[in-house]
C-alpha cells in the first residue's frame, strides 16, 4: 500500500454547543490539516498520484472553509462543526474530486492547536 500526505491551513470561527461551556461560546482556530491519500499500485508514471493535483483540490476545499464562520457553512447547519466533522467533511469532498477509482482518501487529521488534533479514518 502506498500512501501520500499533504498538509494545509485554514482560519476560521465556530460555535459548538452541548460541549463544554468555554467551547460553546464564539471562538476560532488556526487549523493545520493534514489528509493523507492511499492506493495499492502506482501509476504508469510511477507515482499514486500527483502531489501538485491534491494540493490543487485541497486548497478549494480550504478556500469553502478558511476564514468564515463554520456554523454558518451547508454541511455543518445540522451538526456542530467539530474538528471531527471537519475531518469529515474535508475527506468526503476530496474524494469526491479524486477522479482514480484506485486512490482513495484514507485519513484527515484536523488540528486546532498544537497539542489537539482529530482524526477521520476512512475504513
Amino acid at each position: 500500500m502506498y500512501e501520500l500526505k499533504v498538509i494545509s491551513k485554514f482560519a476560521a470561527a465556530h460555535q459548538l454547543k452541548m460541549v463544554t461551556q468555554k467551547c460553546e461560546n464564539l471562538h476560532g482556530h488556526n487549523w493545520k490539516v493534514e489528509v493523507f491519500v492511499s492506493g495499492k499500485e502506482l501509476n504508469n508514471s510511477g507515482v499514486l498520484m500527483d502531489f501538485g493535483e491534491i494540493k490543487k483540490h485541497l486548497a478549494v476545499i480550504m478556500e469553502t472553509l478558511d476564514h468564515k464562520f463554520l456554523n454558518d457553512i451547508a454541511f455543518f447547519k445540522n451538526s456542530n462543526p467539530s474538528s471531527e466533522v471537519i475531518a469529515k467533511h474535508i475527506a468526503d469532498e476530496l474524494q469526491g474530486m479524486i477522479p482514480d477509482p484506485l486512490v482513495s482518501v484514507s485519513r484527515v487529521n484536523v488540528w486546532e492547536s498544537d497539542d489537539a488534533c482529530a482524526s477521520y479514518i476512512v475504513d
